[in-house]
């Protein structure tokens, strides 16, 4: 299944190698294979920030060597409690056994406009003293912690350049890649966590990126993990039913491809038709998978504004594909016009329009006799509005509701699914670094499937359906 799209997607990446040995981190430039690796895939979760935070705790508190922990925003929440509450006992652990230091290293890119607007411009990045962690992090004071090698680091570089990929390594045998940030909002959120060979794949991209080096220290010693499967629907609230679901019991070895998308800065703001993207792995996957589906393309995304994108699913209803969309009518409004130019709800309101008109070419085809081939009737489409259960609440009167959807999944075909930090909008696609993981298999797909539809079921709006117009 994997090999109908590696080919095509590995020599786009060749034929790119020129403009992406410039990138930052590079190491795959000349040997894209080396992406192409397997993921043992242990549990799939959906819920709030907070509540995917929470269920991981127990996995996260389980560390006994390392724990490296790399998220795009850093912020005053529950989350951040949660990480807090880890850290005092795996100090407390490392202290009472009385041998080495837990290794702990936070990651991150944005805490505050005033962080951005004076960070140091390098992809070295800037890390802080313990005397600073309190106030500006809001962590345990350094007497609390003991028992860690704490180090933090953050890394943005101006104007747009965003780190925004999300995951946590547990002593190099364990990886989470959540959707989440630590931060606040309240918003429908997903997180995989895998073990297998993908794990030397997200550890050369941390050690290559965040510790500027191209080996990474001695491996840790062994210790036989288990992985603790994260309950479901755990203390929702008295009448509100809970995002929060887990789908366990995946096939092993499933077939993965790694796929990293490094930061850029492209003030390319054309809206459709010719306007391109960076090359990058992640870019370069999805328009191969777009390019290549044969029924259907599903996809759920926080915003979609990305030029190549709009233009590549535009294709694809023309040859027949159908495609169903979940996004968001206004969520990060003020940061889709400084980066987009525009707004997922003119992008949208757009691709229905260029739909539209793409139905009476479609039926002038059915006497071309040079487009005998290409099929008489175009996609299905179907977009969707996230709204939550019971109307928007207030910041602090959610109750364990998801206020947007921030979850970022495309499924093509029923057989392969994405996951990881991009959206499909112009900050992901030209400016953002972002991080991605291709999975092969239709069990793999139908599980994850299932576990998002039953947590977003009433939580959403139909805004254009084809079939019922």
């Amino acid at each position: 299944m994997a090999e109908q799209y590696q080919e095509p997607f590995i020599y786009d990446l060749e034929r790119a190698v020129n403009t992406t040995e410039q990138d930052d981190p590079n190491y795959y430039a000349r040997l894209p294979r080396s992406l192409i690796t397997a993921s043992n895939i242990q549990t799939f979760i959906s819920g709030t920030g907070s509540s995917i935070y929470e269920d991981l705790s127990p996995l996260l508190e389980d560390t006994e060597h390392e724990l490296i922990l790399v998220t795009c925003f850093w912020a005053s929440s529950v989350s951040r409690d949660v990480l807090n509450a880890v850290l005092r006992k795996l100090s407390d652990k490392a202290i009472r056994r009385g041998t080495e230091k837990i290794r702990v290293r936070i990651c991150f890119s944005s805490s505050s406009v005033f962080q951005k607007l004076f960070h140091k411009q390098a992809a070295s990045g800037q890390t802080y003293l313990a005397s600073e962690w309190v106030k500006k992090f809001g962590l345990p004071d350094p007497s609390e912690l003991g028992g860690l090698d704490l180090k933090i680091k953050s890394v943005f570089i101006l104007p747009f350049s965003v780190m925004h990929p999300k995951f946590i390594i547990v002593d190099r045998q364990v990886v989470v890649l959540p959707s989440c940030n630590v931060s606040w909002e309240e918003w429908f959120e997903g997180a995989i966590t895998m073990t297998g060979p993908i794990l030397s794949q997200f550890l050369r991209f941390y050690w290559a990126f965040w510790e500027r080096r191209a080996d990474a220290p001695p491996d840790l010693p062994d210790r036989k993990r288990i992985i603790t499967v994260p309950a479901t629907d755990r203390d929702a609230p008295p009448g509100v039913p809970s995002a929060r679901h887990t789908a366990a019991g995946f096939p092993d070895d499933t077939p993965s491809f790694f796929l990293p998308s490094p930061h850029h800065w492209n003030p390319n703001f054309r809206l459709f038709g010719a306007a391109t993207a960076p090359t990058t792995p992640l870019n370069a996957f999805l328009l191969t998978l777009f390019d290549k589906a044969e029924h259907s393309i599903r996809i759920q995304t926080p915003n979609l504004t990305a030029p190549p994108v709009l233009s590549a699913l535009l294709r694809a209803l023309a040859r027949g594909i159908d495609v169903k969309i979940l996004t968001s009518a206004r969520l990060m409004i003020l940061e889709q016009l400084v980066t987009a130019g525009t707004t997922t709800y003119r992008c949208v309101k757009t691709l229905i329009k260029r739909y539209k008109a793409l139905e009476p070419r479609a039926t002038s085809r059915i006497h071309d006799e040079e487009a005998a081939m290409t099929p008489a009737k175009v996609g299905k489409l179907r977009i969707s509005y996230f709204e939550p259960r019971h109307g928007y609440k207030k910041k602090g009167e959610e109750q364990g509701e998801p206020q947007q959807s921030h979850l970022k999944m495309t499924i093509v075909d029923g057989e392969v699914l994405v996951l990881g930090s991009g959206n499909l909008d112009r900050a992901s696609w030209s400016t953002s670094q972002e991080l991605g993981v291709a999975f092969f298999g239709a069990e793999v797909v139908r599980k994850v499937e299932e576990t998002v539809d039953t947590a977003m079921a009433g939580r959403s709006r139909v805004v254009f359906d084809s079939e019922t117009r």
